[in-house]
């Protein structure tokens, strides 16, 4: 008999998570109120150069989100209704959890199931770390600085939809500020819906929704970067990465994905 009320009472507890869930991924692209944004520095390797870039940080430095957001939302007419506000959370002293890594030896069963049990701890670890006051939907991004002179690239980001978090790996280099914000704008935008839209293997956009102008004579090469699409296409193998937000738009499809257009 405890048995069974324990375990009514998890299911219920599961239920609960599971609709608060699926009511923060609806409110948070419903675009009825402004999305807050919070970000988490986080000194992800450890050195003095990341440490002292953290702490010069400002809100500032993550405010060109906004007008992204704002400029791309007017361009689908949703201008007095999609914005969001950038908010700069305390310097966390641990970081988030890893996603696991794919291993050749690893099926592609295994491989899901590690993912489910990545997203549920970096879930639990976003909930002991980080509460955040206030109404409706709280996006949280944990950016991870590295010092550039250590790494020469840094391991793919990631981010959840269930739960709205992101864990953002950039370089504590100021020259890099506005690169960076390329790719925590990407990964705000996962947390939303937005899908990928390039190539896993190759990295290089996928043609029409990887790209800035599909409808372009000729298509290559384009000029901008779609954002999920991550790159400019130059040709058929190659593409830049974009220096900053001003090189980037939101696709139709993404627009699509994230509540724009139906």
């Amino acid at each position: 008999m405890f048995k069974t009320i324990r375990i009514v009472i998890l299911l219920f507890i599961l239920a609960a998570v599971a609709l608060a869930t699926w009511r923060a991924k609806s409110d948070a692209v419903a675009w009825k109120y402004t999305l807050t944004v919070h970000v988490f520095p986080v000194n992800g390797d450890g050195s003095a150069t990341a440490e002292r870039y953290i702490r010069a940080l400002t809100v500032d430095e993550f405010t060109p989100l906004e007008r992204f957001m704002r400029d791309e939302s007017r361009r689908y007419g949703r201008a007095s209704e999609a914005s969001i506000e950038m908010r700069l959370g305390p310097v966390l002293a641990t970081p988030p959890p890893p996603p696991p890594s794919v291993s050749a030896a690893s099926t592609r069963g295994a491989h899901a199931l590690a993912v489910m049990w990545w997203s549920l701890r970096l879930r639990w670890w976003a909930y002991q770390n980080t509460q955040v006051a206030g109404p409706g939907p709280q996006v949280k991004l944990f950016v991870l600085y590295f010092d550039p002179a250590r790494h020469s690239q840094l391991d793919h980001s990631t981010a959840l939809q269930k739960g709205l978090i992101g864990r953002v790996n950039v370089f504590a280099d100021r020259a890099m500020s506005r690169q960076n914000n390329v790719i925590i704008a990407h990964e705000f935008l996962h947390t939303l819906g937005a899908s990928d839209k390039y190539d896993l293997a190759t990295t290089l956009p996928i043609f029409p929704d990887g790209y800035a102008e599909p409808e372009r004579v000729p298509a290559l090469p384009q000029t901008l970067a779609e954002i999920m699409g991550g790159r400019v296409p130059l040709s058929a193998s190659e593409a830049a990465i974009p220096h900053s937000l001003q090189e980037v738009v939101i696709g139709t499809k993404t627009a699509q994905e994230i509540n724009w257009l139906h």
